[in-house]
């Protein structure tokens, strides 16, 4: 499955089950575009225990930081002043 379709799906399908639920004030909507890293299978411990320990993560370093440091490391070219405008 192409990643996009992936991104896609879960999108409308996250979109769909919030508004249904009513778990936000308003009519729930994801930003365009995405972001997506790939990591080797020998890696799939390391990616996990990121997930599992994310909230605690994201104590130290702010997403936005992260995210940045991932396109620096990954050699992905970006405009910094085009990403995050919604976030202080």
């Amino acid at each position: 499955m192409p990643i996009s379709d992936l991104v896609r799906d879960i999108k409308n399908n996250s979109s769909k089950f919030i508004n249904e639920n009513k778990l936000v004030k308003g009519k729930f909507q994801w930003q365009e575009g995405y972001g997506v890293f790939s990591y080797s299978h020998s890696q799939v411990d390391h990616v996990y225990n990121y997930i599992l320990n994310q909230e605690e993560h994201h104590q130290k370093k702010t997403f936005r930081e992260e995210y940045l440091e991932f396109l620096n490391k990954f050699e992905i070219e970006h405009k910094p002043e085009y990403l995050f405008d919604w976030i202080e």
